[in-house]
């Protein structure tokens, strides 16, 4: 009877220990979704991170870019997984805040769908054309958007993207019209630009920074309040007369609802740490990324719906169809 008891003493003290090791997080390697094609501003802020989590947690963290719909197919497919925190999102204002006011039949609610975890930053819009176009500033590129509208085109990340939406926004308080044309992502809207089969494009200005300071784009203006130090010579929209095109792309980490708190903390930590270091922090401004603080998940929550409230009549007002 004595030798039972210790023998249930023993199994109560390890069994717990066994459990909790046999269900750590992380015990496989950890999907991070990116929702656009690879070489956007997505990728150039959380490829460099992927590598401190990696070191923090001991586990994988792989990048799986599952592009499409502005977004929306990628980040549905977060939604649907596991909230085991093994799978996680990166995502911005499109499939947050605008996808909502765009697809009558999006997959998932993103202010039911998602656990959020930490806020990257932001970054703005950036209106450029080719190096060697004769466009010089945004005024001209106006004026040949009134007389030649159908000379003017532009891309952008896809349909419902923020560089899309600004766009809109633009044309709208421009009083001109341009043929919008999606791609897949930001490096498919810069290649056709550079090839000359599209006039423009407004996407990010992070995805796009090294090829204006090359000299191959030559950037317009940015769509942020203030001039960004990325692009420190390029004036703002508002600078040019545009006071009601101000927008910025904001990024930020999420989870499938239902996300253990705890792993959650233990995410944000070692990101917010990231983002504080020096090299991350030099690398990230140099794309045009500026912190948006190290924000709650229940502000995360009230941003993410502040920012769909703004959107929504943009995308009424524009008559904006998905393609």
């Amino acid at each position: 009877m004595f030798r039972r008891h210790l023998l249930l003493a023993a199994a109560a003290l390890t069994t717990p220990t066994l459990a909790r090791a046999q269900g750590a997080w992380p015990n496989r390697p950890v999907r991070i979704i990116n929702p656009f094609a690879p070489g956007g501003t997505s990728d150039l802020i959380i490829r460099p991170l992927t590598e401190r989590l990696e070191r923090a947690f001991g586990r994988p963290f792989v990048i799986d870019n599952r592009a499409g719909a502005g977004g929306s197919l990628g980040t549905a497919e977060a939604a649907r997984a596991a909230p085991d925190g093994h799978t996680l999102l990166i995502s911005n204002t499109g499939p947050l805040a605008v996808a909502p006011s765009l697809f009558s039949n999006l997959a998932y609610d993103p202010s039911r769908a998602f656990a959020w975890v930490s806020m990257f930053g932001g970054a703005p819009i950036v209106c450029a054309v080719k190096g060697d176009s004769p466009l010089r500033s945004i005024a001209e590129y106006r004026d040949l958007a009134a007389r030649r509208a159908e000379e003017v085109s532009f891309g952008s990340s896809g349909v419902g993207s923020v560089g899309h939406l600004t766009g809109v926004l633009w044309s709208l308080e421009a009083r001109v019209q341009m043929l919008h044309v999606p791609f897949r992502g930001a490096a498919e809207a810069q290649q056709s630009v550079l090839g000359g089969n599209t006039t423009s494009l407004w996407d990010t200005s992070g995805a796009n920074a090294g090829a204006i300071r090359a000299g191959n784009l030559k950037a317009l203006a940015v769509s942020s309040p203030e001039r960004v130090a990325a692009l420190p010579s390029v004036p703002t929209l508002r600078e040019a007369g545009f006071p009601g095109s101000v927008s910025t792309n904001w990024f930020v980490l999420a989870a499938p609802a239902g996300l253990d708190p705890a792993i959650g903390a233990r995410l944000n930590t070692e990101i917010q740490a990231a983002l504080a270091d020096p090299a991350i922090k030099e690398r990230l401004e140099g794309i045009g990324v500026v912190p948006l603080g190290n924000l709650a998940p229940q502000q995360i929550a009230g941003f993410v719906a502040q920012e769909a409230a703004r959107w929504a009549p943009v995308v009424r007002a524009a008559g904006v169809q998905p393609s």
